[in-house]
């Protein structure tokens, strides 16, 4: 008996020694990643905490702000029962129609604009005037012209997404070190080259500011488009709610917004990422 005691009683401290060691990992590994999260996160995750205490305490009216559990219960049914996945896709169909729009016409006219003195010149004073003009402002006008469809609605999301895009990349081609192209001309680089190895590569950084902009433009403007004149989308939904008094779905519908807004955002942040490497700090 005393043998298998002794043969028993150090397998036990082994294990519980290999336990403990587990245990202090994973505690120093919850302290490293709070330590992480909260410099960054911490003043969104109290204000999160605050918003559901005061509401299920009664603080605030939870009818006017529902508890975050109740909007993400009804975000989730809506999702689970295919009720806001048709206006997701009818949503994003218009914000990156009007997005791929923008891009395709401002970047190229942007490029050209930064090179061409006299051409900027020209049209400098009537972009700075459209530039000037809400685009809700003008949305009666396009919806006079072009109807309450579709079109109307994708075109004031383009007029409103394309002069981010394009004084954006006019700016970076105008802060381009003359430097650098006046070096590859004294190594014998043609115009083309030149164009294609230094000033464009050097403004890639400007031109995905200014694509980030109009992709949250594309957004904010998505849903004044979706509250007049549809009957789909996501804008829709909120307005839709909020008329029928259904403050959660209101709440889950603007909660997913900002979810498809910050999405867009980590894309574009990490595509210039992998297209910009040597502009990025070295660790």
């Amino acid at each position: 008996m005393s043998y298998e005691i002794n043969q028993v009683l150090p397998r036990s401290f082994g294990r519980l020694k290999n336990s403990e060691s587990h245990i202090s990992t994973l505690a120093s590994q919850v302290r490293g990643l709070l330590a992480s999260l909260l410099p960054r996160y911490g003043l969104l995750i109290g204000f999160l905490v605050f918003w559901q205490v005061s509401s299920t305490r009664g603080w605030v009216n939870p009818a006017i702000f529902p508890p975050l559990n109740v909007i993400l219960s009804a975000l989730w049914t809506n999702l689970a029962n295919g009720a806001l996945l048709d206006d997701i896709a009818i949503s994003l169909q218009r914000s990156g129609t009007a997005f791929a729009f923008a891009v395709v016409i401002g970047i190229p006219l942007g490029l050209f604009m930064g090179q061409v003195r006299a051409v900027e010149q020209a049209l400098d004073p009537i972009l700075q005037l459209f530039r000037q003009t809400s685009a809700l402002a003008l949305y009666p006008v396009f919806i006079l012209l072009l109807g309450l469809g579709e079109t109307s609605k994708i075109f004031v999301i383009f007029w409103a997404t394309l002069f981010p895009v394009l004084l954006a990349t006019i700016g970076g081609v105008k802060e381009v070190d003359k430097k650098l192209i006046e070096m590859a001309r004294t190594y014998g680089a043609g115009p083309l080259t030149i164009f294609r190895r230094v000033i464009l590569q050097a403004s890639v950084p400007a031109i995905f500011v200014g694509l980030r902009l109009s992709a949250t433009t594309a957004l904010l403007l998505l849903i004044a488009a979706e509250m007049i004149g549809a009957n789909k989308g996501i804008g829709f939904q909120v307005m839709n709610a909020q008329y029928n008094f259904q403050i959660p779905l209101m709440f889950a519908a603007i909660l997913l917004l900002a979810f498809l807004g910050l999405a867009a955002n980590a894309l574009l942040v990490l595509l210039q990422r992998r297209l910009c490497r040597w502009s990025q700090p070295s660790r």
